[in-house]
């Protein structure tokens, strides 16, 4: 019997003792007729509730015996009643009640209430996140378990429901399913509901049929259970932060403890189950067991390493011109191998994607698709079961930001991370594209460097030849935890960006300043500030809510509220950040959607606001003081404004040339955002030139301020604004690099990103030299981390770059580290809460305690 049926039983009877009190009353009123309607209404609901149990339980059930004997009573009570002779009221009820209890006892030993689960899987491919906890309720014979796949739609453009997709034949032959049209919830109200889509009406590419919502389902059962359908290496993206399934779930599963302060913290704690992931219960068993490679596969595989190429969604979101070629090179590395054979799985929704945000781009997609299927470089994938897969792979490509990764970590199986943007294998010194990122120090020194890898590199003579100096000590070998140093008072300062704290080095010791730890998906800081009075070092908040303010002489922190809420700001589901300047004693702080400037005295940190009435753009990217003016550069918009903070004049310049283009960074579409860098102003005999650097911008101009007429200035060593190869990925042209010493005077240096190179160059004349920028190529090659630990949001891998590219990878040529099993299983450890495979079983037990 269900448990919503005997709860209607034990109702029932706790309704009869009510029924009792009040037929005991009539008799003792003498109103026997009363108490004859009574004694019929008893019988009629034992008969009901009979009939109810017989259906589930059997003719001979002994509840069924014992509302059998209490209809005897109550018919016997009726006839004395109609009998108008005298009756005891009391020893009627002591009758009644003595039959009720054995109903009770009986209900309550007898009846084992069976639960109901009902899953409701709408992705095939994504069945793997639900299986296992399937898996553990069909295997109780104590538990009715039902799967139930349900329909899904591709949304149109105009965001309506279009084409129908029905994928419960897809689900393995081993899988009883029911159509979703004989199951009626409203009907059989299950006592637990599994699901694994979370985003209701939220989702812009897909969505399930509405009536299969999360708060529609939450009508019908008391236990709305939602399993991720993705696993992760150790981050989550924003978007998982709080979807419409959160609100109406009683219960999340999450990987491990650490992944709860990922999600909103207005979901109580209490919703959340800490057992792993159903989908790493698939693939560790799997992968004991490998299945039987498909007939069609099997040759193809023969003798060789097979490598799982994923495709993703944010990988072709991100540029997707850069993700069909890279899809073309990696296609060409395969051709022609007979060591390894290339299996490519695209994930189960790209093509949809491609239709609905990216459909220009779909013809190119089908035309590669084609030719790797024609040309037979490998084996495409579009089955549903991904585990199978896996456990039939020796090793991993692809991008970093999806779960398939996390599927591969603990099933131990090496991880190479392509870079969408390499599409040629590494020429002589490519490796700088990665490693010469040089931070440059406004009072021109720059001795130190801290690369992408978490080292710390010195130039001893000041010269930018560069020899590594120490590791920073982050246990990871990537996601840039730091951004620069400085070295003050013989002490060196390294800068967090996605740390939360600020090192402190004194002959090659590191002590850490720890601050509260509040971000916790990266990119926590921007910028830094030091002042002239060497009294504190500032720390410009990106994610992390406070600006920090570090005492240099007694190493006291503040924490100061309320100023970067003002200046990041989440605008059109993106963060946008205004631009940070000094003003006399005054740190400027600007809003990215408007003209508003929040000054704070560095000292007392009291603060005042202004409002720039900017007309022709939005938001302030940055500041150039220029005497007593303020030059604001734009977050949106192709005009600069000239602003007097003291009489409040304010001018616009705009008009660039028509030649003038600004493609936003990656995407490479059109627009009007971020189309400056900042001015930089020169004086010499009489003569005057601002001219502005870009930002996303394709070209240096110059500004006369005058007539306000903008015209190219053409940088001499090059013209480009985006990096010559993939290797050094560029979304700009760069800047001037201008010291205090420099400033005004037309000697300066420019720093052009496309190549990493630096030039000494005059502005007026135009001749330029080159300043050597080298590091040590036996140091880059000895500290070269090869497999490791790669951040906290990615366990263990390697990166493809310039000194291990794709090709290396395939020819086990690896600089660095070579591959660990053992240290990738325990680094993969700290992101699953269950490494025995046993997530579902747990899932579903504590679900049936919860129910019974």
């Amino acid at each position: 019997m269900r448990k919503f049926e005997k709860k209607q039983i034990e109702d029932f009877v706790a309704l009869l003792s009510q029924v009792h009190d009040e037929i005991r009353k009539s008799a003792e009123n003498k109103d026997y007729t009363k108490a004859m309607e009574l004694l019929t209404q008893c019988q009629e609901g034992a008969v009901a509730a009979g009939e109810l149990i017989e259906k589930t339980e059997g003719q001979e059930f002994p509840t069924i015996v014992r509302l059998q004997e209490y209809c005897e009573t109550v018919y016997e009570l009726y006839v004395s009643f109609a009998s108008d002779c005298e009756i005891s009221a009391n020893k009627i009820h002591r009758r009644l009640k003595k039959s009720l209890i054995q109903i009770e006892n009986s209900v309550r030993n007898d009846i084992k209430a069976r639960p109901e689960m009902v899953f409701l899987p709408y992705k095939a491919s994504m069945w793997d996140s639900l299986e296992s906890v399937w898996q553990a309720a069909e295997a109780d014979p104590a538990c009715d378990a039902y799967v139930v796949p349900i329909p899904y739609y591709d949304r149109r453009p105009d965001g309506s429901l279009g084409t129908y997709h029905y994928e419960g034949n897809d689900l393995p032959a081993y899988v009883p399913i029911v159509n979703y049209e004989a199951y009626c919830l409203e009907d059989r109200n299950p006592d637990a509901v599994f699901i694994h889509n979370p985003y209701d009406h939220m989702n812009h590419v897909t969505s399930v049929d509405p009536k299969f919502y999360s708060n529609e389902l939450k009508k019908h059962t008391s236990n709305l259970v939602y399993i991720p359908y993705y696993a992760t290496s150790g981050g989550m993206s924003e978007g998982q932060k709080l979807c419409p399934a959160y609100l109406n779930a009683d219960y999340i599963v999450i990987q491990a403890e650490k992944f709860r302060k990922y999600f909103d913290e207005s979901i109580p704690d209490k919703k959340f189950l800490v057992f792993g992931s159903p989908k790493f219960d698939s693939v560790i068993h799997k992968c004991q067991n490998p299945p039987e490679p498909l007939p069609e596969w099997k040759e193809k595989m023969k003798g060789r390493k097979v490598y799982f190429y994923n495709t993703s969604i944010n990988g072709m979101l991100g540029n997707t011109d850069a993700f069909l070629k890279k899809m073309r090179y990696v296609f060409s590395l395969f051709q022609g191998r007979e060591d390894a054979c290339l299996l490519w799985r695209p994930h189960p929704l790209l093509e949809s994607t491609f239709d609905s945000m990216r459909k220009e781009f779909r013809p190119a997609y089908d035309a590669l698709k084609r030719e790797f299927v024609r040309t037979k470089t490998g084996i495409l994938d579009e089955t549903p079961d991904i585990e199978n897969t896996i456990a039939l792979c020796d090793a991993y490509i692809g991008d970093a930001g999806t779960s398939v990764t996390s599927l591969f970590g603990v099933a131990g199986k090496p991880m190479f991370i392509l870079n969408n943007y390499i599409h040629t294998l590494p020429e002589k010194d490519d490796w700088r594209g990665e490693r010469v990122a040089l931070q440059f120090n406004g009072w021109g020194d720059d001795r130190y460097q801290v690369t992408n890898n978490n080292q710390l590199w010195f130039s001893e003579k000041n010269d930018y030849h560069y020899k590594f100096y120490m590791d920073l000590g982050t246990g990871y070998s990537g996601s840039r935890y730091y951004m620069r140093a400085m070295e003050i008072r013989g002490k060196v300062y390294v800068i967090p960006c996605n740390a939360q704290n600020l090192l402190i080095i004194e002959d090659k010791k590191i002590r850490k300043i720890e601050f509260p730890k509040y971000t916790i998906q990266g990119a926590a800081f921007q910028s830094c500030f030091r002042d002239d009075g060497y009294k504190y070092l500032y720390l410009f908040p990106n994610q992390y809510p406070k600006v920090i303010r570090f005492h240099l002489d007694t190493e006291k922190v503040d924490y100061i509220d309320g100023i970067q809420s003002f200046y990041v700001r989440n605008t059109d589901q993106e963060w946008k950040s205004g631009g940070i300047g000094l003003y006399g004693n005054e740190l400027m702080f600007a809003s990215p959607e408007d003209g508003r400037i929040l000054f704070m005295d560095m000292d007392t940190l009291k603060t005042r606001m202004c409002s720039v009435p900017i007309k022709k753009s939005a938001g302030i990217q940055g500041f150039a003081l220029d005497g007593e003016d303020l030059w604001l550069m734009p977050v949106k918009g192709l005009s600069v404004t000239r602003w007097n903070p003291r009489t409040g004049e304010t001018r616009e310049y705009g008009g660039v040339p028509k030649n003038f283009q600004v493609k936003r960074w990656p995407y490479e579409y059109e627009c009007e955002e971020h189309p400056f860098g900042g001015p930089s102003f020169f004086r010499e005999g009489g003569r005057e030139e601002m001219i502005l650097s870009p930002n996303w911008g394709n070209m240096y101009l110059s500004l006369d301020r005058k007539t306000g007429r903008m015209q190219e200035w053409k940088l001499p060593v090059g013209s480009e604004n985006r990096g010559k190869n993939g290797y050094f990925l560029a979304g700009g042209m760069g800047s001037f690099v201008i010291t205090e010493e420099q400033a005004g005077k037309p000697d300066c240096r420019v720093w052009y990103v496309p190549e990493r190179r630096l030039y000494d160059i005059n502005v007026f004349t135009k001749e330029y030299k080159e300043v050597e920028v080298a590091f040590d190529y036996d140091d880059l090659i000895q500290h070269e981390p090869g497999f490791s630990e790669e951040s906290e949001w990615l366990q263990y891998c390697l990166m493809e770059n310039a000194l291990n590219s794709l090709k290396d990878f395939l020819d086990g040529r690896i600089t660095g580290a070579p591959f660990d099993r053992e240290r990738q299983l325990k680094a993969f450890s700290n992101v699953n809460a269950d490494t025995a495979g046993t997530s579902g079983q747990r899932i579903y037990e504590f679900v049936k305690e919860r129910i019974s």
